[in-house]
């Protein structure tokens, strides 16, 4: 493990524990998004007409600015998340190799856990299934649908979260492989991980801002190797 946190801070006061899911609770080289990023390509053509190219440009500029591309898409097109949500999540996740150690880790945590997600609960099942920690393994499994579609990284995304579940946000902490997705609940009190992929990581459908890893304030952590931080935690 390489931690490679810029800003240490115990987390010896933590009873709530918050993961995301996506490249954070499995290694991002299993590339698993890439394949609803396709999907989410050929949605975009589908709907709006436009070329591969151009498609995929307008897909990545509602990711980065509205959240997740389902919520540009909603605000701009009126979209039904349903029929979105129920496309893009039909993929193969067998890349995705059961993670023993890790799930054995975030059990023996003090406390609850919780995933806190941009994709729905249908999706985080099946990568659980995978990582061989049944949904059990968590108090709740909070997904776009709970957000009312208003995704990570806005306010109301953590603030319908923490208040549905009674959380003390000085008492939690919060784990993303997106800086962007720690402002908030850095904003908030929480103790900020970013988890990040072990070796260095591209695709061409990755752009930059995806990748990249912060030594701003509201990042107390970061870390590549999950469960091997929460088997030291400091």
């Amino acid at each position: 493990m390489n931690d490679l946190s810029p800003a240490p801070q115990s987390l010896s006061h933590v009873t709530d524990w918050v993961f995301d899911l996506d490249n954070t609770l499995y290694p991002r080289s299993c590339n698993l998004f890439a394949q609803i990023d396709l999907l989410i390509t050929q949605y975009m053509m589908d709907l709006t007409k436009l070329a591969f190219a151009e498609a995929r440009a307008l897909q990545k500029a509602y990711y980065r600015d509205c959240g997740t591309t389902l919520n540009g898409l909603m605000q701009r097109h009126e979209v039904d998340p349903e029929h979105f949500l129920g496309t893009v999540h039909k993929i193969d996740y067998s890349p995705v190799e059961a993670q023993p150690e890790l799930v054995a880790t975030i059990r023996a945590l003090p406390g609850r856990k919780f995933i806190l997600t941009n994709g729905d609960v249908g999706h985080a099942r099946a990568v659980l299934e995978r990582l061989g920690g049944a949904d059990e393994l968590f108090e709740d499994i909070f997904d776009i649908r709970a957000m009312a579609y208003k995704p990570k990284p806005l306010p109301e995304a953590y603030a319908a979260f923490l208040t549905a579940h009674g959380i003390d946000a000085r008492r939690a902490a919060m784990f993303d492989d997106l800086e962007k997705n720690l402002v908030v609940p850095h904003e908030t009190g929480m103790t900020t991980v970013q988890v990040v992929a072990a070796e260095d990581f591209t695709h061409e459908q990755v752009d930059a801002w995806e990748l990249g890893r912060s030594s701003g304030a509201h990042v107390h952590h970061v870390t590549d190797d999950l469960a091997d931080f929460l088997k030291t935690l400091p």
